[in-house]
C-alpha cells in the first residue's frame, strides 16, 4: 500500500470519499508520504517530477480519473500524461426491469465510475421511485425512496458526476398502468393516454417527484416505443388521428411541466422515425417525414439510441438524419446486459467502436451507454462494469486499444477483464452461427427449454453445447475459487455453465434414446438430468445470494419462479422416462418432427429472451 500526501487545490468534500477511493487504489494518505498536488487546469493532467506528482483537473470527476494514474505515475521516475475528453459521456442504469439496485451498491459504482472518469449516472426507473399521493407507482417493486435517491445524488455530487433521473412519460408504463385504480390512465396497457387533464396532473406529480432528489436540472422524459398511441382508449374517445400529432400535442404539455419546474428535457428519438404500430424504420438512413419533422418541439434534445449496427458509416447516416430534425443530438449506446443472464461483451465491442468513432467525428457532445434489463434483469449490473470502461476510455483517448482497456479495468474496477469479457461465450459457441446485428439470447433459451418440450432441438442440432459448457464450467469455477470483489459474479456463472453442460446433455442425447427405444441410456440420462436438477437447485441459491448482495429483494421472485418451473421439470422428465421404460407412457413429445424455431434464413441462430416463449408452445 503506497502511502501519500494530498495537498494543493483538491476538489471539495474530498474527505468523505476518499478512504473508500484510496482502498480501491492501494492507497492510503499520511503527512510523510509521496507528495500528490492538486492543480486546476483543462481535462485531466498527471505529472511526476522530482519526486513529487501533480494531478491537473477541471471538473472533479477529472481528479479522480487523474487519482486513478497515480500508482502508474509512481512506478516511473518521470511521468506525464494529458487527456481532454472529445465528449461528455454517462451511463443509464436501468432499475426498472425488477433489480433495483442496493444504494450502498450504487455508491460503490459510483465510485468505480468515477475512477474512470465519466460525468454522468441517469437512473432508468419507469416506476421505481416515490410519488406522493400516488402510492401504486413502484408498489412492491423495490422503488427508491425520496430520501434514498436524495442521498445517492449527493454521493455522486461529490464525485463530480452528475446523476439525472431517466422516467417514461407516455410508453413503458405498463407496470404502473396494470394497476386496476390508475387503468384510466391508460391509451392501452403500455402508454398512457394523452389528451386528458387527469393525466398531465399525474405525470407533473411524477415529474416533480421524479426530478426533485437531484440537483441536475436535466430530465430524461422517455417517449420511447409508444406503439399504438391514439389507437386504443384515446381512438374510441377522439376518433383516429395522426400518432405524430397526438405526440406534438403531448409533449408540448410535457414541456410546459418542465419549464414550470425549470427543467431541460431530453427524448428518446425513435418515435419520430418508426412505424408507430410495426415499429421499424428507425435505424435505417430513411430520411423522417415532413409530418415527423413539423412534430418536433424546439428544446426538447433528442437521443438516438442504436445496440446493433457494426459499421461506422451506419452510425454517420443515421446521426445526419437526426440533424434534420434538432441541433440537441445525444447518442446511446448499448451495454448488451439485457442477453438473458449473459453480459455480451463481444457484441458489446463491436457495436461500440464504430458507433462512438462516428460520434466523435460528427462532435456530438454527449454519449450515453445503457445498461437494460429485459426480462427481468436476469444479467447482474456489476457485469456492465467493463462496457462503461470502454466508454470512458474512448473518450478521454478517441479510440479502442484492448491491453490499455485491460489495464484500466483492473486499476478501475480492480479485477481482470479476461473473465467478465469472456461470459460472452455463453451465447456465442462454436458450430452455431450467431445472427449480425441482432441480439442472441443462447444461454438463456438452453437454460429455460423444457426437458421435454425441446423447441429449439432443431435449432442447435448437430453442435457440441455439452462439451462447450463443461469447458466454461472448469474456467469460472477456477475464476471463482479466486476470489475477489467479484467472487459471486463467477460463482453465478459456473454454476450456469455446470447446469448448461448438464441440460445440453440431456437435450443432445433423450430423444435419440427414445426413439431407438434404448431404454439403458434412458435410465441413465434420467439419473444424470436429476444431478442436474440438483445443480439447477445449487444456482439458484447461488443467483438469489449474488441478487441480494447487489439489489433489493423485490424481482427475485420472478427468479425464483423460473427456476422452480425448470427444476420442476426436470424432476418430471426423469420419473416420465423411467415410466417409458417400463411401458408406462409414451413420451410423445419426444417422438415428434422437431421443426425449426429461432433459427434464422441464413443459418444463425439468436434464440429468445422471453421466458413464456420458450418454456413452452402453449401460452403462459
Amino acid at each position: 500500500m503506497e502511502a501519500v500526501s494530498l495537498q494543493g487545490t483538491l476538489p471539495p468534500r474530498l474527505e468523505e470519499v476518499f478512504p473508500k477511493i484510496a482502498q480501491m487504489l492501494n492507497l492510503q494518505r499520511a503527512d510523510d508520504g509521496v507528495i500528490v498536488e492538486g492543480f486546476r487546469t483543462n481535462g485531466v493532467a498527471v505529472l511526476r517530477q522530482n519526486g513529487k506528482i501533480r494531478l491537473g483537473w477541471e471538473k472533479p470527476v477529472h481528479f479522480y480519473r487523474a487519482l486513478s494514474f497515480l500508482r502508474d505515475a509512481l512506478r516511473k521516475e518521470e511521468y506525464e500524461r494529458y487527456e481532454t475528453p472529445c465528449f461528455e459521456t454517462g451511463v443509464m442504469l436501468d432499475v426498472s426491469r425488477n433489480a433495483v439496485v442496493r444504494p450502498d451498491v450504487m455508491r460503490t459504482l459510483l465510485l468505480r465510475i468515477a475512477l474512470m472518469g465519466m460525468d454522468v449516472v441517469m437512473l432508468y426507473t419507469e416506476d421505481t421511485y416515490e410519488v406522493e399521493e400516488e402510492p401504486y407507482i413502484g408498489y412492491m417493486r423495490g422503488r427508491y425512496s425520496t430520501q434514498e435517491l436524495r442521498e445517492m445524488d449527493d454521493f455522486a455530487s461529490i464525485l463530480g458526476i452528475e446523476m439525472i433521473p431517466c422516467i417514461q412519460t407516455l410508453g413503458h408504463l405498463n407496470r404502473v398502468l396494470h394497476w386496476p385504480a390508475m387503468s384510466r390512465y391508460g391509451d392501452n396497457s403500455e402508454v398512457i393516454l394523452a389528451d386528458e387533464d387527469e393525466t398531465y396532473a399525474l405525470l407533473e406529480k411524477m415529474i416533480r417527484a421524479a426530478s426533485g432528489p437531484f440537483k441536475s436540472k436535466r430530465i430524461h422524459i422517455g417517449m420511447d416505443e409508444a406503439y399504438g398511441i391514439g389507437l386504443g382508449t384515446h381512438l374510441r374517445k377522439y376518433g383516429y388521428e395522426s400518432s405524430h400529432s397526438i405526440m406534438k400535442r403531448h409533449l408540448l404539455r410535457v414541456k410546459e411541466i418542465t419549464d414550470r419546474l425549470g427543467l431541460k428535457p431530453m427524448m428518446w428519438s425513435d418515435m419520430y422515425f418508426k412505424d408507430t404500430v410495426s415499429g421499424g424504420g428507425y435505424h435505417d438512413p430513411t430520411k423522417p417525414t415532413q409530418e415527423a419533422v413539423d412534430s418536433v418541439v424546439p428544446g426538447v434534445g433528442l437521443v438516438y439510441w442504436d445496440y446493433y449496427h457494426n459499421q461506422e458509416e451506419e452510425y454517420a447516416q443515421v446521426l445526419q438524419k437526426h440533424r434534420l430534425l434538432s441541433d440537441e443530438i445525444v447518442f446511446a449506446g448499448g451495454l448488451w446486459t439485457w442477453a438473458g443472464m449473459v453480459m455480451d461483451f463481444e457484441k458489446t465491442l463491436r457495436i461500440t467502436v464504430p458507433a462512438l468513432t462516428a460520434c466523435r467525428k460528427a462532435s456530438i457532445p454527449f454519449v450515453l451507454v445503457t445498461a437494460w434489463g429485459d426480462d427481468g434483469a436476469e444479467t447482474s449490473l456489476l457485469t456492465a462494469l467493463p462496457g462503461i470502461c470502454l466508454y470512458a476510455e474512448f473518450a478521454y483517448t478517441g479510440g479502442y486499444d484492448a491491453d490499455w482497456l485491460s489495464h484500466r479495468f483492473l486499476t478501475c474496477a480492480g479485477a481482470a477483464l479476461a473473465p467478465f469479457a469472456g461470459i460472452s461465450r455463453f451465447n456465442h459457441i462454436p458450430g452455431l452461427k450467431s445472427p449480425q446485428g441482432a441480439p442472441c439470447f443462447t444461454a438463456k433459451s438452453l437454460l429455460y427449454q423444457d426437458p421435454i418440450i425441446q423447441l429449439f432441438a432443431k435449432d442447435t442440432e448437430g453442435v457440441e453445447l455439452s462439451a462447450h459448457y463443461g469447458q466454461l464450467a472448469k474456467e469460472y469455477e477456477e475464476y471463482a475459487e479466486q476470489g475477489g470483489p467479484y467472487v459471486l459474479v463467477m460463482d453465478f456463472y459456473a454454476k450456469l455453465a455446470r447446469v448448461l453442460a448438464g441440460k445440453c446433455h440431456w437435450h443432445e442425447k433423450i430423444a435419440a434414446a427414445v426413439q431407438s427405444g434404448d431404454q439403458e441410456e434412458a435410465k441413465v440420462l434420467a439419473e444424470s438430468l436429476l444431478q442436474t436438477a440438483d445443480e439447477a437447485h445449487k444456482l439458484r441459491r447461488s443467483w438469489r445470494k449474488l441478487w441480494m448482495a447487489v439489489n433489493k429483494p423485490y424481482g427475485f421472485e420472478v427468479i425464483d419462479g423460473r427456476m422452480g418451473w425448470i427444476c420442476a421439470r426436470m424432476e418430471t422428465a426423469a420419473s416420465r422416462v423411467r415410466d417409458w421404460t417400463q411401458g408406462l407412457d409414451k413420451l410423445e413429445e419426444l417422438t415428434e418432427k422437431p421443426l425449426p424455431y429461432m433459427r434464422r434464413q441464413d443459418g444463425s441462430f439468436g434464440g429468445c429472451n422471453v421466458f413464456g416463449e420458450i418454456v413452452s408452445a402453449c401460452k403462459i
